[in-house]
């Protein structure tokens, strides 16, 4: 019964086989024909071409098909797609640098002068990648910023003269040319970013050149002029400061040494009041010393003058007294001791009556 049921392959028809052997000979072909011309070929070609490809660092993957753009973007990376249908582009997305050269305009006086190099730093925005190419294709910078620069470069040279393009506001060129080309960008491709531009000084006519050199050297030699009298102001200044600088130090010594003379007057005018109040004192003190020793010596010479007392002084005194006299009238010196003594109590008593005459 298996044996019955058993299905036996037949062997494969003579059509099968031809089909086969032109399937393979058309696969070989076209791998020697990839082998030969993708490595002879553009990269555009190759791309067309290629399976697997790859998208570098700092770019985005693009890509058409039959001519026309596809929404969609790789990231870097390597990737597949089909050959022959699909056509790929990288488009850097960082930071990039185009050089635009040989620039030529003329001047508002009509000189013809020529820019040997700009460049103009710029990136487009990842999110911008597809609009931009869908509008102004991959090379969207020639739309942008190396036909732009020539038109601005132009339009700035017939507005200026040539002193004004080659050395008054060559410094703001950069600036104006980053302004308008970013005012232009932001309003017809906002994907586009100008980061910087580098302006470099234009080529003029030789006799042109050698006339603002002179310029220049007489300009120098002014200058130079000028700084010298400015040295000298400076010079002549910082003596003026020196010298004031002396008066007031020497002001200030001499303030300081008098107001020290008279600080040492005023103490010294102090310590002589100090001095006479002490010597008025002393004084004062001697002087009621004095007085309170006179009254009391008064007071007790007061009390001495008894007749005893005077008595017996009298009696020293004519003991003391070494003089004799001789003579006739001898006895009439002698005194009554009695009277003597009532005599010098009543002088001391100032109650005498009796005169100097009378003695």
């Amino acid at each position: 019964m298996d044996s019955q049921r058993r299905t036996v392959a037949s062997p494969p028809s003579s059509q099968g086989r031809d089909s086969t052997a032109i399937l393979f000979t058309f696969l070989s072909f076209f791998v020697v024909v990839a082998m030969v011309l993708v490595p002879a070929a553009s990269p555009s070609f190759q791309n067309t071409l290629s399976i697997l490809h790859q998208v570098p660092e700092g770019h985005v993957g693009v890509y058409w098909r039959g001519g026309a753009l596809l929404k969609t973007i790789t990231e870097p990376g390597f990737h597949l797609k089909m050959p022959f249908l699909t056509q790929y582009e990288p488009v850097q997305v960082t930071l990039q640098t185009d050089q635009v050269t040989d620039i030529p305009c003329g001047t508002k006086g009509g000189v013809m002068i020529n820019f040997e190099k700009i460049e103009v730093v710029n990136r487009l925005h990842k999110e911008f990648v597809f609009e931009t190419l869908l509008n102004y294709g991959v090379g969207y910078d020639k739309t942008w910023i190396y036909d732009k620069i020539h038109h601005e470069i132009n339009q700035f040279c017939s507005s200026h003269s040539l002193q004004q393009v080659y050395i008054d506001v060559f410094d703001q060129i950069d600036e104006k040319m980053k302004d308008a080309l970013q005012v232009d960008c932001t309003r017809y491709a906002p994907g586009i970013e100008i980061i910087s531009v580098r302006v470099t000084k234009p080529t003029i006519p030789n006799s042109i050149r050698r006339n603002f050199e002179q310029m220049e050297e007489e300009r120098t030699k002014v200058l130079i002029a000028i700084e010298k009298q400015k040295v000298a102001e400076k010079e002549a200044e910082t003596m003026k400061k020196m010298a004031i600088s002396e008066a007031e130090k020497n002001a200030n010594v001499s303030k300081i040494l008098m107001e020290q003379k008279l600080l040492e007057k005023d103490s010294t005018r102090r310590q002589e009041e100090i001095e006479n109040a002490m010597y008025l004192a002393r004084e004062k003190s001697q002087a009621d010393a004095d007085f309170y020793r006179v009254i009391k010596e008064a007071e007790a010479n007061t009390l001495k003058l008894t007749p005893e007392f005077l008595q017996l002084k009298f009696i020293e005194a004519i003991a003391n007294n070494t003089k004799i006299f001789f003579g006739d009238k001898v006895p009439n010196m002698i005194l009554d001791q009695r009277l003597l003594g009532n005599l010098l109590h009543e002088v001391s008593t100032g109650t005498t009556t009796i005169g100097k005459s009378d003695i």
